[in-house]
């Protein structure tokens, strides 16, 4: 429960610094991330969107992770995984801060900072996979590859959807996900 909450704390305190910083530089926070949805239709659009690219994500993850062995790995990210009704209460509540926070930040701010700074949308991109996956260390070395091809993915979907949005979805969606199964494994 504590990593929890400390996380969520971390991560929206991340999203505050970039949203501040990106009001004092006289922007919109929509540069970071995306335009206002203007209709119902549009936000359907881009949960079709989320929906479709975690499929074809889930696929491609799964064969990365086949090929690096990840499976063996499951120890590295156990510690985590919630247990009771609560602490899935409490990993929803985290799944949903890192999709809104860590696209905003990972494809909504510093991939954008990347590809400014190369002037290349691929070198921004993986520039800023690569951050992403070392922003998961703790989960090891090939869990970093792992996430690092995941966030490239998410990378080339905003840089496609010129928002964060779909992404966000996804990724919520995603984490949400690895919690509920682990959890229903377990009981």
């Amino acid at each position: 429960m504590r990593f929890y909450i400390v996380t969520v704390f971390y991560e929206w305190l991340l999203f505050v610094l970039v949203v501040a910083g990106v009001r004092r530089r006289g922007a919109s926070v929509l540069i970071v991330l995306g335009d206002h949805w203007h209709s119902a239709r549009q936000v359907l659009r881009d949960i079709g969107i989320a929906a479709g690219f975690w499929i074809v994500a889930w696929v491609l993850l799964w064969i990365f992770g086949w090929l690096l062995r990840i499976a063996a790995l499951g120890h590295n990210t156990q510690f985590m995984l919630p247990h009771r009704g609560i602490e899935l209460t409490f990993w929803i509540a985290l799944s949903v801060t890192a999709g809104i926070c860590e696209e905003t930040i990972f494809r909504g701010y510093l991939q954008r900072q990347f590809m400014a700074l190369t002037k290349s949308a691929p070198a921004g991109i993986l520039l800023s996979a690569a951050t992403f996956g070392a922003a998961h260390t703790y989960q090891g070395f090939r869990m970093v590859i792992l996430i690092g091809l995941y966030g490239a993915m998410f990378g080339i979907l905003a840089y496609w959807r010129g928002s964060v949005r779909p992404g966000m979805i996804a990724h919520a969606w995603q984490d949400s996900l690895n919690g509920v199964l682990a959890s229903a494994i377990r009981h």
